[in-house]
């Protein structure tokens, strides 16, 4: 064989080796091409090639997609392994829902992680030094300092990064965020959401398609007194970010709280069937709680019932997750009443149910 022939079987043999890679690398940009998360503009010291898997990672962390906010800030550090503020967005994404109870310590020990990564990767900035040193006050001495200790450090990290960084919209959207963490259940005042929303909604008007913004203003609301308050952000938080199925069920906690059923309803069936689409089971499962709730609400039995025959759809892998080992075992609870009216009405039909 000659080395022309040589030369020709290695290339081809490399080409082929890297279609797989190739194909993979264009799916992978295709789908986000059609992905719809708001608009964010998070200023960053990373090689800018870099810059718009960055504003996507984080438009992914506003809006709670917590396994793939780690995935997209993965991303970034395989285009640039010296951008320290992507394991500030891994370190917050370890965090997860700020309203999410106490923390595992599985959760604790890979935010402590992402924090070291962060403190020994690159040369960040000193206002991407400044989110690093914020975050780690969640995680740090977690063994032996509280978690609301820690929230509220956090909390205090944030407002000195804001007063620091006075033009950081990003800085001001995260520091109102950890200003409702800090909420106390028995404060009926309601002084820490109030001042959440205090800062948000301005914003809000300023960038009505920032994702964090409409979604920590319902947050901010949640609660029965304040829900009407969020109703115009409920109404556009899902136009925002169609494509994260966080964001088109957090709208259903303000419809809940003020009876709008049926916008529950519609916009956790979306939720949901994004969800499967995503393969985030356990999000399904959530969307499909808040449905039976809402039909039930309105009397609509068999329409509940038609939710719980999708049940068996979900992967059964998800149970795996405590959360969705609750909710699924919740929705069927609220799921009794349907089942028992819907299968005395003539010729229903109750499909059988696997899990029993």
């Amino acid at each position: 064989m000659t080395l022309r022939v040589l030369a020709v079987t290695a290339v081809f043999a490399v080409l082929v080796a890297a279609a797989p890679a190739r194909a993979q690398h264009e799916e992978h940009a295709a789908a986000q091409s059609t992905e719809k998360l708001g608009n964010v503009s998070f200023a960053n010291s990373c090689a800018p090639a870099a810059s718009a898997d960055f504003n996507r990672a984080v438009a992914l962390l506003h809006s709670f997609e917590f396994r793939t906010a780690i995935e997209g800030f993965e991303d970034v550090l395989s285009r640039d392994d010296t951008c320290a503020i992507a394991h500030w967005g891994i370190a917050l994404a370890y965090w997860g829902n700020p309203f999410g109870g106490v923390r595992s310590t599985t959760a604790l020990q890979e935010g402590s992680a992402a924090v070291e990564r962060a403190r020994a990767t690159g040369t960040p900035t000193p206002r991407e030094r400044a989110y690093i040193d914020a975050v780690a006050a969640l995680f740090e001495n977690y063994q032996t300092v509280s978690q609301r200790d820690r929230i509220l450090a956090y909390e205090q990290g944030m407002a000195d990064l804001v007063r620091g960084n006075p033009e950081d919209i990003e800085a001001m959207i995260f520091h109102a965020l950890a200003v409702n963490q800090t909420a106390l259940p028995t404060d009926k005042t309601y002084a820490a959401q109030l001042e959440a929303a205090g800062i948000l909604e301005p914003l809000f008007e300023r960038y009505p398609e920032h994702p964090g913004l409409a979604h920590y203003i319902i947050h901010a609301y949640d609660h029965p007194p304040l829900a009407s308050r969020a109703l115009g952000a409920a109404r556009r938080y899902a136009a925002i970010a169609p494509s994260a199925p966080h964001a088109l069920h957090m709208p259903s906690h303000t419809f809940t709280r003020v009876g709008s059923w049926q916008e529950s309803v519609e916009t956790n069936r979306r939720s949901e069937q994004t969800a499967m689409q995503n393969g985030a089971a356990t999000e399904a499962l959530h969307a499909m709680d808040y449905q039976t709730y809402a039909h039930l609400q309105m009397a609509q039995d068999r329409a509940a019932l038609d939710v719980l025959n999708r049940l068996p759809t979900v992967s059964a892998t998800s149970m795996r997750s405590t959360f969705a080992s609750w909710t699924f075992a919740w929705t069927c609870f609220r799921k009794s009443k349907s089942v028992r009216v819907a299968s005395s009405e003539e010729n229903s039909t109750v499909r059988p149910w696997p899990f029993a």
